[in-house]
């Protein structure tokens, strides 16, 4: 270890100064502050339960309740519920159900179809099971429609509409321990039964509305961004919302949904009011269309290599390579300008300093380029983001910030305190109303509550324990996916697992995870496969040893799902819980464990 640092933290030489920028977060984060945390939001059910409308069915479905049995039920049709068909189907299992309340598969990509929407995350990493469907996806930012076409893609390969429930949704999922079975009630009046179940239900699937004052007043239209509604607007996913010609309309959020579909109601409508409580880091997107070329050179494997090769980028795995070259790899880029030498030789502390300052040098480049794009100095400064890269979602769009240029459009920014009140008419901030003929809410999903109230339904297992109550201190799994006293039961998402922010390549390790354990449940003839308490213990103990620094890092952050909306610590909070580790490092430990081959933790009977 050298005992000079390889760096430098001379303002002069970096082109910032990091105390001013540390000042100047803290001060952007502490107006922002709330602290009813989550309990700013509501849910979109009672009064406000036409939020949770699907659009894209038929009325009026019906059918007969089901009694009968199924060795797996899945519950969650989006890419982890897709995700674990397809695994248990390579594993050698048949008899599979798949339980959604949308009306086909598709999840996230179901429910999401305002206009503009399209990943974030290059769709050569994001898009599961492109190696198996020999598809490479046909730009390098897919917009929805193909991204639901190929949730439909996966169910038809892997045959999953065989015996699914659409349309249904699960209202509880009881153990009946005297035939070693799991009971799943659902709204359909369904008792059906399954040997093993796994829940798939996703983070982002319940709309929230914010708390504000009058919300329940407002008298012109309004929807959700996650139940877009076009015929309102007209138009499509593609934009030309034609029947905007002649309203005003008003957006409250700058969120990832946001900065999406903001653009095209920016062309279409008459007036567009936007307003902002904390703006969002926008980076350039340069999406293109996939090169033929580059298509035509690729070998089977290649969309595996790329994954992998993304998560270790996004977790300072240091590689030589980095295959995709985007804004999430690109504060990692910038290491190697501030530091000289191997970073290796640094200690701990060293390493996260030069992180910092890699991060001050990426969000000043990203705030630099609203100033130079939105033309409007007061507006531009309004929109310039003043925290960590990763304390909210970064976003990269192309068109976002020129929207700001159009004279119909208008950025209401709330200074960090949010709207004061909804009216009849319209909304209002620092005592001035603004009048719109629609409202439109990019307010974001439940996230910062308990796990079975954003899946809508509980699990009872043994001895009547349900899971609300022994996850009511926080999570407790082994591995994430199973929980003692819940046999046969498996949980796929941020459940003490290895985050990263290409959610599917974590559900894809999970599902590979959980198939491994079903065969080998079923070859050995296993009545139930429960998780042992002392192994359940163990690895929340490794999970809760990472606890301080993550929770350190998301405290010096704006207000955000992240860090339970600045409200502090919180057992079920977004990031609370998980393995601090790193994804890499928890695929390679889960990984090893099925390599030991003898089930180590789990109780066969």
């Amino acid at each position: 270890m050298t005992s000079a640092k390889k760096y430098s933290t001379d303002p002069a030489e970096l082109g910032f100064d990091p105390a001013q920028l540390r000042a100047k977060y803290i001060h952007e984060r502490d107006k922002r502050g709330r602290k009813e945390g989550f309990g700013q939001y509501k849910k979109a059910a009672g009064q406000f339960s036409h939020f949770m409308e699907d659009h894209y069915v038929a009325p009026g479905f019906t059918r007969a309740p089901l009694t009968d049995e199924v060795e797996v039920v899945v519950i969650g049709g989006g890419f982890g519920g897709l995700l674990a068909g397809a695994r248990l189907r390579e594993a050698g299992v048949e008899s599979i159900r798949v339980i959604d309340k949308a009306g086909d598969f598709g999840g996230t990509w179901y429910w999401n179809r305002y206009p503009g929407a399209q990943c974030d995350i290059e769709a050569y990493v994001y898009m599961p099971l492109l190696d198996e469907l020999d598809y490479v996806p046909t730009e390098r930012y897919v917009h929805a429609p193909e991204l639901l076409q190929h949730s439909i893609n996966i169910a038809k390969k892997y045959d999953l509409y065989r015996d699914t429930c659409f349309q249904t949704e699960v209202t509880e999922i009881r153990w009946d321990e005297s035939i070693s079975r799991w009971i799943i009630h659902t709204d359909r009046g369904d008792a059906m039964k399954a040997h093993y179940i796994a829940m798939a239900n996703g983070l982002l699937t319940r709309p929230k509305l914010p708390g504000i004052p009058g919300i329940e007043k407002f008298k012109g239209h309004t929807f959700h961004t996650s139940r877009w509604d076009y015929a309102y607007t007209g138009g499509s996913c593609d934009g030309n919302l034609d029947k905007l010609n002649d309203k005003r309309v008003g957006i409250i959020g700058t969120g990832a949904t946001a900065v999406q579909c903001i653009p095209h109601l920016g062309e279409a409508a008459q007036r567009l009011y936007v307003f902002q409580r904390t703006p969002s880091s926008v980076d350039a997107r340069h999406n293109s269309p996939t090169n033929p070329e580059w298509k035509a050179k690729l070998k089977p494997g290649w969309a595996k290599e790329r994954v992998e090769n993304f998560n270790l980028a996004l977790g300072g795995g240091y590689t030589d390579e980095d295959m995709v070259g985007d804004g999430w790899t690109d504060i990692f880029r910038n290491i190697g300008g501030i530091v000289t030498g191997d970073i290796n030789e640094l200690t701990e502390e060293e390493k996260e300093e030069v992180f910092e300052l890699a991060d001050f040098k990426k969000m000043q480049e990203i705030r630099d380029r609203a100033a130079a794009i939105v033309q409007d100095r007061e507006t531009a400064e309004a929109l310039k983001a003043y925290y960590r890269q990763y304390c909210k979602r970064p976003c990269f769009h192309d068109e976002y910030l020129q929207t700001y240029n159009r004279p119909s459009v208008t950025l209401v920014d709330t200074h960090g305190h949010g709207v004061d009140e909804i009216t009849e008419k319209g909304v209002i901030v620092d005592g001035k109303e603004y009048e719109v003929d629609c409202l439109i809410f990019s307010t974001g999903f439940e996230v910062g509550t308990s796990y079975t109230s954003q899946s809508g339904y509980d699990v009872i297992g043994r001895n009547g324990i349900s899971l609300s109550k022994k996850w009511a201190d926080g999570l407790a799994t082994f591995h994430g996916l199973q929980s003692h006293g819940f046999p046969n039961c498996f949980f796929l998402g941020f459940t003490q697992t290895g985050v990263t922010p290409n959610a599917t390549h974590m559900l894809s390790e999970q599902a590979g995870h959980l198939a491994y354990i079903v065969k080998q449940g079923i070859a050995r003839g296993a009545t139930t496969v429960e998780v042992t308490q002392e192994a359940e213990d163990e690895w929340c103990n490794i999970c809760n040893s990472y606890g301080d620094k993550t929770e350190r890092l998301l405290a010096e952050c704006t207000p955000g799902y992240y860090n339970n909306e600045g409200g502090g610590k919180s057992k079920n909070g977004f990031i609370s819980g998980q393995f601090g580790g790193g994804a890499a490092k928890f695929f390679d430990i889960i990984g090893k464990w099925r390599a030991e081959g003898n089930l180590r933790g789990l109780e066969i009977k």
